[in-house]
């Protein structure tokens, strides 16, 4: 197109009616421009109805309202002899941004001929000859359109404007194929609400079943194509993952938040997850399942600091593995939990006003974590969210290092219905291999270098935690506080015999119980490690000792029976010492002490009363009674009795 006057211009249905490649009336030309979707605008002034654009017409009717519309040579000469305003200049930048990169590169082969013009005239040849040269040797490279003409036009557009403007200014003004076949308001409606559905029916399918819809109707349908490129034009990406993947999906297309974690030191902060592992394992009890592991992962070096095994995710394991990782390093600046059942427990919790997990009451007790970090240290993220709690990926790494280990092969069950191997089910792991071999492989996991944390730079989550952990400040705690993490069995009841206590088959005992033999105790033990020891305290909380596990042994087992008799020795030597210390006299120097009692002194009576009756007769004395079975019976005793009494009355 020589000029770009005409591309402006909007055209009514009167104006283009007989134009060629048109319709006669201006009637045919409106349901022509409505079938085929023209670009359109109602039309101001006297009449009304509409008037359309210059780019929505048929080529021949653009050529013919150019040839008609030509600007006379005079208004060619004047065009372009302002300099293009900035409004201008940011428009055309605005085009080449969204324009594609083969436009872009036919303006970057136009600005390279404008320069090749450029220096040919500076070198002295004439601008028509230079034009003619640089298009020829367009021509020869097979460009397009490289005409003298086009050189000329090129530098038209260009002229008054800065040269570093230029690439925008000479970028091609064709725009493609811009008119689609039109479609039906109503159908396009029944594919779309088809279409649409989290079921994630193929396109054909859903064209397949309008086109049967369509016949009944007598609807011309276009092609699939168009349909499908109308949904891609028309709705945007997050509206179709919405409809048909679901909410979920949708998330995962807004970009995760990327949270830098090289500025946090050793135990500035933690976090926990429990993870249920991929593995057939016999417990201790005898029961097969899968068992579980409770970690703490330090969030600046990415260390697993602590954890524990169990059969379930609980408040215990909770508990405990907080406890060896305070005991071992410290306790932390900070923890980050989900709000599971165990870690939203108020004995581990308590007093987190946003625990978003049960009732929260104020009369709660302070949980154990929250005593210790405190309560505005305890933050609670998204549960089965990776960007939340990095632990989540070492439970992944874990999936494939661990849960797939030699060890366990033939027990490993796969992480779904789907990833079931073929072995499924052909083994079950004893408890003790399946501890031995994760403790090792987690060892290994903080051992193992290469990290690109970038905290680590290439180090072990080992080495990265030793040199950060080495140059901060650790808050350690008292033993006091640390049997406070232990869990609290019910009140026991210690033998009266020798004070000893019970529990699950375990005797412990230390000679502090000795002086609570009979009484009700409290035991405070590790229950992973029942052998160890036992802490004892008194009903009102008082800790009393820590009192050793006594195993017991074999009937016939003499070195075991001899150690057992120097031990119960030496506690009989020690307690006679300790008596003979605290007794320094003996009961004949206690006797020998106490002074000779005297008889009080008499007292005489203030009030004398005479006694009446001395010289009566006295009463018979009754028999002696005799033993044996003839003495008198109860029946004659009472009868003698009333009869002296009768006497005693007449007298």
């Amino acid at each position: 197109m020589a000029d770009g006057t005409a591309h402006d211009r909007w055209y009514s249905a009167a104006e283009l009616a007989g134009l060629a490649g048109l319709p006669s009336t201006p009637q045919n030309v409106t349901s022509r421009a409505r079938r085929e979707s023209w670009q359109s605008r109602a039309r101001s002034g006297r009449g009304g109805g509409n008037e359309y654009a210059f780019s929505s017409l048929p080529p021949v009717t653009q050529a013919a309202l150019l040839l008609r519309d030509r600007p006379t040579p005079l208004a060619m000469r004047r065009r372009n002899t302002l300099a293009p305003s900035d409004a201008h200049l940011r428009s055309v930048w605005q085009r080449y941004e969204a324009a594609k990169q083969p436009m872009k590169d036919v303006a970057a082969m136009r600005l390279q001929a404008l320069d090749a013009v450029a220096s040919l005239v500076r070198g002295g040849t004439p601008l028509m000859d230079a034009r003619q040269i640089v298009a020829e040797q367009l021509q020869r490279d097979g460009v397009r359109g490289g005409s003298a003409a086009s050189i000329a036009r090129w530098q038209q557009d260009v002229a008054q404007a800065d040269r570093k403007d230029w690439l925008a200014l000479l970028l091609p003004h064709y725009a493609g194929r811009t008119n689609t076949a039109e479609i039906e308001p109503e159908a396009w409606e029944l594919f779309k609400a088809d279409y649409l559905r989290q079921e994630q029916p193929t396109a054909s399918s859903c064209y397949d079943r309008l086109v049967r819809i369509a016949a009944g109707r007598g609807w011309e349908l276009p092609s699939l194509k168009t349909f499908t490129r109308r949904i891609i034009r028309e709705l945007p990406r997050a509206v179709r993952v919405l409809a048909r993947e679901g909410e979920e999906a949708l998330a995962k297309t807004y970009p995760a938040q990327e949270r830098d974690r090289s500025m946090l030191e050793a135990l500035d902060g933690v976090n926990a997850d429990g993870h249920r592992w991929d593995i057939n394992v016999r417990f201790p009890d005898g029961s097969i399942g899968r068992p579980c592991i409770l970690g703490w992962q330090d969030l600046g070096r990415g260390k697993l600091l602590a954890w524990r095994l169990g059969d379930h995710e609980n408040s215990d394991m909770v508990r405990l593995s907080f406890g060896d990782m305070v005991r071992q390093y410290g306790v932390p600046g900070s923890v980050y939990l989900d709000n599971g059942r165990a870690f939203a427990s108020k004995w581990m919790t308590g007093g987190t006003p946003n625990r978003y997990r049960f009732k929260v009451r104020e009369e709660d007790p302070t949980g154990l974590i929250t005593a210790l970090v405190g309560a505005d240290n305890v933050h609670w993220v998204t549960p089965y969210h990776g960007q939340a709690k990095p632990i989540e990926r070492m439970w992944r790494d874990f999936c494939d290092r661990i849960a797939r280990h030699p060890a366990f092969a033939g027990a490993y069950v796969g992480n779904n219905v789907a990833n079931k191997p073929e072995n499924y089910g052909s083994r079950v792991v004893e408890w003790a291999e399946f501890e031995r071999t994760v403790n090792s492989e987690i060892h290994a996991h903080n051992a193992r270098v290469g990290r690109q944390l970038k905290s680590c730079a290439g180090r072990s989550f080992d080495e990265a935690f030793a040199e950060s952990y080495a140059r901060i400040t650790v808050r350690k705690v008292s033993e006091e506080q640390l049997r406070l993490l232990l869990l609290a069995a019910e009140a026991v009841t210690a033998s009266p015999i020798d004070g000893s206590v019970r529990l699950a088959g375990n005797r412990y005992w230390t000679e502090a119980l000795s002086e609570h033999a009979g009484r009700k105790l409290v035991l405070r033990v590790d229950p992973w490690h029942l052998q160890g020891v036992a802490h004892v305290y008194a009903l009102d909380g008082t800790y009393i000792a820590g009192a050793e596990c006594v195993a017991a042994v074999g009937f016939a087992d003499v070195n075991a029976a001899r150690e057992h008799a120097r031990g119960k020795k030496q506690y009989k030597r020690a307690a006679k010492d300790m008596l003979a210390a605290e007794r320094l006299m003996d009961a004949a120097a206690v006797a020998a002490q106490l002074p000779d009692m005297m008889p009080p002194e008499s007292i005489a009576a203030s009030v004398v009363a005479p006694v009446f009756g001395l010289h009566a007769k006295k009463p018979e004395p009754l028999p002696a009674r005799a033993t044996g079975t003839d003495g008198p019976s109860a029946l004659d005793l009472l009868m003698f009795q009333r009869a002296q009494r009768m006497k005693e009355d007449q007298l």
